[in-house]
């Protein structure tokens, strides 16, 4: 069965590949009808290009993908609350639902929304998804940079 646990599963594998290539560890995973139409994890190091995240690739591939601009259909997973810059693009795409996993404390939307959701009114959000594996990963990336 094909449940949100599981698409997180697919993020999380998308943000070890970022976190094999030194890069942020943040995976996303963009689904419609029960089937993945485009993955991403950071490139930011590799493309030298500060919004080359997760979300904002995964949204790319997929509006290419489908051929339309707009995802109402669709519901992204990815493994981090999504930043200010991403929500952005994630309200113009109307997407219907976001999933993520681990909370941002640092540079989550929340922090610059005061909470407020700055998602397209008919987004569904849900958070909190596999959030220790989500979290451990994060941690874990920053904790080897520091040493």
């Amino acid at each position: 069965m094909q449940t949100d646990e599981h698409f997180m599963q697919l993020a999380i594998k998308e943000a070890m590949k970022a976190y094999e290539q030194d890069e942020v560890p943040v995976g996303a995973v963009l689904v419609m009808n029960g089937q993945v139409i485009a993955r991403a994890h950071n490139q930011v190091e590799l493309l030298n290009d500060c919004t080359a995240h997760a979300e904002i690739l995964a949204l790319t591939g997929a509006f290419q993908y489908l051929g339309s601009k707009y995802l109402p259909d669709a519901t992204l997973y990815v493994t981090v609350e999504p930043c200010l810059m991403c929500s952005g693009a994630l309200y113009w795409s109307k997407i219907g639902s976001i999933v993520f996993g681990a909370y941002d404390e640092k540079n989550g939307y929340r922090k610059s929304t005061g909470g407020r959701s700055p998602f397209h009114p008919k987004t569904q959000l849900r958070g909190g998804v596999l959030e220790e594996a989500c979290s451990e990963l994060m941690k874990s990336f920053f904790k080897q940079k520091r040493t």
